[in-house]
This record gives C-alpha cells, structure tokens and sequence, in this order.
C-alpha cells in the first residue's frame, strides 16, 4: 500500500501538521499540507505546507529565508496528524514565525488575557520585502 493512502485525509483533501524543534521539542507551528506537499516534504528533506489562504504549495522560508530542515515524518496513531521534526534555520536563533519569533505558539493566556510571552527575534518588516 502506498504510504500517502494510509493518511486520514480531510474532506478538503488536507492534513494538519505540527513542526516541532528537534533539538529542544519546541513546538514551533501548526501548518496543512496536501499529498503533494507531504510527498515534496519526503522527498526534499524540507518541510512544504499547503497555505489555505493563497490555494498553493508554500515552501517554508521561500520568502523569509527560515527553511526547515526535516529529520522525521511522523504519524500519529488516528493516522489524521503528522509531526515534523526540524531544524529551523536563517537566523538563530530559529524564526518559525512569521512575526519574528521562534515559535508561532507565543500567546499565553495570564489573567484572563493573551499575552506575548516570547520575544521578536527579528523585525517582520526586514524578514519580508
């Protein structure tokens, strides 16, 4: 059996994806990807996601130069979920998001509200022309 039938695909043909930092187990994102973009992940040892909001593959770092270098594709037990472990390189430390932080998962609910508990790394402005 092909290894791509096996994955739980949703109505929308898409599969979410958790980018997890392989040398600290940072969560760093939470992304889609559709069978060519996990088929492109596998292949190029580099992680592709599927962006809903522009309808195409999204190479991650194709603009900002913040590339993820992927060490292993998992799948969990419902076979819905894949976790990537990474390495995410183009400034250090690692920016996997795109405000310019490390982590996408930055917000931290205290006291009722969300708060920035991590810092901007790099300026968004530089990191995107």
């Amino acid at each position: 059996m092909d290894w791509l039938e096996q994955v739980r695909w949703d109505d929308k043909g898409l599969v979410p994806v958790i980018a997890q930092e392989k040398g600290t187990g940072d969560v760093l994102m939470f992304a889609w990807m559709n069978r060519e973009a996990l088929q492109k992940t596998a292949a190029l040892g580099r992680a592709v996601y599927f962006s809903r909001s522009r309808g195409k593959l999204w190479f991650k770092g194709e603009e900002s130069g913040h590339v993820q270098t992927v060490h292993s594709i998992r799948l969990d037990c419902d076979q819905d979920v894949i976790l990537l472990s990474v390495t995410q390189t183009g400034h250090a430390p690692g920016i996997a998001c795109h405000t310019g932080r490390h982590s996408c998962f930055y917000s931290e609910l205290q006291g009722g509200a969300w708060q920035a508990v991590e810092p901007v790394l790099k300026d968004p402005q530089t990191i995107y022309k």
